[in-house]
This record gives C-alpha cells, sequence and structure tokens, in this order.
C-alpha cells in the first residue's frame, strides 16, 4: 500500500510538474508575442520618420510612446479644449464677483466649475489605463506645475495651505472644518506616498531579479508589469481625494467663497503656466569671464 501510495504522489507531483512547465512555456511565448508586436511597431513609426534617443529611454521617448497610443494622443487633444474651458470658467467666477452677483447665479458657475474639474479626473483615469507612465510623469502639465506634482496631480493638502488664506473672512467652525480637512488629507496623501515607495520597491526587486545572460529575465519583467498595473489604481485613488477635496471645501464655504477658493485655484495654475512660459523665454546668463 504504502509503494502503491508513493507511485501515486509521484505520479501527482509529476503532472503538476508538467503544468508548471506548460504555463511557464507559454508565458515566455506571451512575451515574446508582445515583444514581436512591440518591435513592429517601433520598426513602423521609425519608417514614419519618429525618433527614440539612443538608449530608447531618451528625452524624446515619452513623446514617442504617446504617438504610439492613440488613448494618449485623445488625452492630449482633450486636455487642451479642457484647459481653454477652464480659463473661461475662472473668467466667469472673477466677472461674477466682482458684480456681486446673486446666490443662486454664484452657486451655478461654482457647481459648473467644479463638475469640469471632475471632467478632468475621469479624462486622466482613462489616460492611465492607455499609460499611466504617461500621466504618473506630468508631461502634459507645465514645467512649474511638475515642479508640484504628486502622483498624477495637484497635492491637496498644499492647496489647502496656500489658498484657503485668501478666502474672504471665515467662522471659526469653518476654519476648524478646513484644518481637519487638511489633516485628513495629508494622512491620505501619506498612506497612498508609502504605498508608492512600496511598489516602486517591488518593482525595483523584479526587474533586478532577472538575469540576462541565462535569458531568466523574462518571468521577472512580466512579475514587474503586473505590479505597475496598480499605478492606474494609484493615479484614480489620488484623483479621488482632490475631488473630495473638493466637494468638502464646497461644503464648508458659503457659495461667495467656494466661488472666490475655486478662482483662487484656476489663476494659481493660470500663474504656474506663465511662470513655466517666463522660465522657458529667460534671457541666457552671460559667461563668466574665468581669471586664472
Amino acid at each position: 500500500m504504502q509503494i502503491q501510495r508513493r507511485l501515486a504522489q509521484n505520479r501527482e507531483a509529476a503532472r503538476k510538474s508538467r503544468l508548471r512547465k506548460k504555463a511557464y512555456v507559454q508565458q515566455l511565448e506571451s512575451c515574446r508575442v508582445k515583444l514581436m508586436q512591440l518591435e513592429q511597431e517601433v520598426d513602423h513609426a521609425k519608417q514614419q520618420g519618429l525618433h527614440i534617443g539612443g538608449t530608447g529611454l531618451g528625452s524624446n521617448s515619452l513623446g514617442f510612446a504617446a504617438s504610439l497610443n492613440s488613448g494618449i494622443t485623445n488625452f492630449e487633444m482633450e486636455y487642451g479644449r479642457w484647459l481653454e474651458e477652464r480659463n473661461r470658467h475662472t473668467l466667469a467666477l472673477r466677472n461674477a464677483l466682482s458684480s456681486h452677483m446673486g446666490d443662486v447665479e454664484l452657486g451655478e458657475l461654482v457647481d459648473g466649475t467644479m463638475n469640469h474639474y471632475f471632467k478632468l479626473f475621469g479624462m486622466k483615469s482613462a489616460a492611465a489605463k492607455a499609460d499611466a507612465f504617461y500621466v504618473m510623469s506630468g508631461m502634459w502639465k507645465s514645467s512649474a506645475e511638475r515642479f508640484f506634482f504628486w502622483i498624477g496631480g495637484f497635492r491637496p493638502s498644499e492647496i489647502l495651505k496656500i489658498l484657503v488664506p485668501r478666502i474672504e473672512t471665515m467662522t471659526e467652525q469653518q476654519r476648524s472644518d478646513i484644518s481637519n480637512l487638511g489633516k485628513s488629507c495629508q494622512q491620505a496623501e501619506d498612506a497612498l506616498s508609502q504605498g508608492m515607495d512600496k511598489l516602486q520597491q517591488m518593482v525595483s526587486e523584479s526587474v533586478a531579479a532577472g538575469q540576462l545572460e541565462e535569458q531568466t529575465n523574462t518571468p521577472n519583467m512580466s512579475t514587474a508589469m503586473e505590479r505597475l498595473a496598480a499605478l492606474v489604481s494609484f493615479v484614480n485613488q489620488a484623483d479621488h481625494l482632490r475631488q473630495e477635496t473638493l466637494l468638502q471645501m464646497s461644503r464648508i464655504l458659503t457659495k461667495r467663497q467656494a466661488a472666490r477658493w475655486l478662482l483662487a485655484l484656476g489663476e494659481y495654475f493660470q500663474r504656474l503656466q506663465a511662470l513655466s512660459s517666463f522660465w522657458a523665454n529667460r534671457p541666457p546668463k552671460p559667461a563668466e569671464c574665468l581669471i586664472p
């Protein structure tokens, strides 16, 4: 009986080994097909006159990736239109506050501006599914905006710190509620940042574990790719936090205060864009004279 049981166990172990080997071969074949498709896309792009930096990760790589990805191309066009519409919302809020518009009409402008920001979050979610790296890089933003970038957008706690002082007189209860909101944002941001750090560590370990000379790096790359898929979730969670911050502020503030808050937000991003333009067009610094 023991011999039969041992033989049965050996047969089962052999069967599982064959299944694992088959799955491993299928995984390698899948990765090989994906690499071949990528090579074909690269060759096609080169034939159309596109250029990749010598390492494949040069300064043109993000633009090259976007040119191959219709989802990113659509996002860039939609974002351009979104910016124009945001500037119109900002101008409408400015005119409404200076003309002392009634609360009902002002409330409609506030709701419209809020929904416009929510539209951007939906656009980014779709773009992140197409290429999370592109959204996370912030290449669709101006250089000054990227300087303050956090997981695909602005950091809510920092925005509260710099823009809340621009809101007209608030009650003590409002100040307390906004202070608590800021603390909640900071805690959520810390949790997401820690998650991002952990994700980076896991991906780095997966990539480092490969051994190219023995051609065993492909499964590790597959694992890294699977882990990188979590980037989409991080972008969505960060945007959810941004959206909740806007919603909570609209509930804490009066309609006129909310209009002032959204005006300050829109003008802040406009000034960052202007700063980017000034920086890009700054006059060259004269060369220093070196005296031996």
